[in-house]
C-alpha cells in the first residue's frame, strides 16, 4: 500500500473535503482525487461518501483511518528518532488549552522549554467546543473536564479554584460587599452562556443571580481584563488573580473548585518530542500546585 496514498486519505478524512485537504497537502485537487480513487481501488471498497458538501468517510474509511493513523504515527517515530540521533529535538508540537491557563500560566512555562530546546516549535492554541487529537488539530490539549469516550490516554494534571475579585478603584468607587445580596448594586462581570464549551464553567452564572447589571466576556483574559480596569466584580481563577497588585479577593466564601486534564493520544505516545512536552507539563503542574489552589 502507498504511504502518499494514505497521507491524501489522513488528509481528505481529516479536513472532509478533497479541495481542503488538497490545500493542506501543496496538491492540487486532481492529484488528490486520483490518488484517493487508486487507493479505493486497490482496497476494492470506496472509503468516501463523496458529496458536492463534502466528503464523509463509509464504515471502511473508519476502519482504515485507525491502521493510517497508526502509520502515520510509525512514520512521524521513525523520522523523529533518526533526527535525533546527534541532535536536538525538532519538530512542531501543538498544544490546545482554555484561553486562561494559556495565557496567564503555559505561555510562560512553554516558552522557557522552547527556549532549551531552539529546534522545537511549540504552538499554543485555544481551546474550541469541539477538536480531534486523532485528526492531528492539536498534538496534546488541556481540557476542562475528561472525556467520556474515544480513545485518549488522560491524566489529571491540578486541581484550581476561582474566587470573586473586584478592582481596589472599583471598591472604592462603589463600596465593598459584604454579603452575596449586596451584589445587587453592583456589575458582574461574566462569561458569555453560548460560549462555555465545558460543564465546569457553569460558575459563570453565580454573580449573575444577584445583579442585573452585567458585563459579558466570552474570553477569560477579557473577564480579568475587564475587573482589572474597574467594570465590575467577577469570578477570577485564583493562578491569575492573586498576583495582581490592584486586584481584591471579595465574599471569600463563594469558591469554585475545577481541575485540569491533560489529553493525548495513545498513537502519538512514542514520539521524542509529545513526550516530552506531556513530561514537562505534568512535571510543571505538579510543581506548581499550592498556585492554582487556596
Amino acid at each position: 500500500m502507498d504511504w502518499d496514498h494514505l497521507k491524501v486519505f489522513l488528509g481528505v478524512a481529516r479536513h472532509g473535503q478533497i479541495l481542503a485537504a488538497a490545500n493542506a497537502l501543496g496538491l492540487n485537487h486532481a492529484t488528490v482525487a486520483r490518488k484517493l480513487t487508486a487507493l479505493e481501488e486497490a482496497l476494492g471498497e470506496p472509503l468516501f461518501d463523496r458529496r458536492p458538501s463534502g466528503s464523509t468517510l463509509t464504515e471502511a474509511g473508519e476502519r482504515i483511518l485507525i491502521a493510517a493513523e497508526r502509520v502515520e504515527t510509525e512514520i512521524l517515530a521513525i523520522t523523529e528518532d533518526t533526527r535525533a540521533r546527534g541532535a536536538s529535538l525538532s519538530g512542531t508540537v501543538r498544544i490546545g488549552a482554555p484561553d486562561g491557563l494559556g495565557t496567564y500560566f503555559l505561555a510562560a512555562e512553554l516558552g522557557q522549554l522552547q527556549q532549551a530546546h531552539p529546534d522545537l516549535v511549540v504552538e499554543l492554541v485555544p481551546l474550541p467546543r469541539t477538536f480531534s487529537l486523532s485528526k492531528r488539530e492539536a498534538d496534546l490539549a488541556i481540557a476542562l473536564d475528561p472525556p467520556e469516550e474515544g480513545r485518549l490516554v488522560v491524566s489529571r494534571l491540578t486541581d484550581y479554584t476561582l474566587s470573586v475579585y473586584a478592582s481596589k478603584d472599583y471598591l472604592a468607587r462603589n463600596g465593598t460587599p459584604q454579603t452575596e445580596g449586596d451584589l445587587s448594586a453592583h456589575v458582574a462581570v461574566t462569561g458569555v452562556e453560548d460560549y462555555a464549551y465545558a460543564s465546569s464553567l457553569n460558575y459563570a452564572s453565580h454573580l449573575s443571580r444577584w445583579t442585573r447589571r452585567q458585563f459579558r466576556c466570552a474570553g477569560v483574559a477579557g473577564q480579568m481584563e475587564a475587573v482589572r480596569a474597574g467594570v465590575g466584580i467577577g469570578i477570577l481563577h485564583d493562578f491569575a488573580a492573586r498576583p495582581e497588585p490592584g486586584l481584591v479577593r471579595i465574599l471569600p466564601e463563594i469558591q469554585f473548585k475545577r481541575a485540569y486534564y491533560l489529553l493525548s493520544h495513545p498513537d502519538t505516545g512514542n514520539l521524542a518530542r509529545i513526550a516530552l512536552i506531556r513530561s514537562f507539563l505534568t512535571k510543571r503542574f505538579r510543581a506548581e500546585r499550592d498556585r492554582f489552589a487556596l
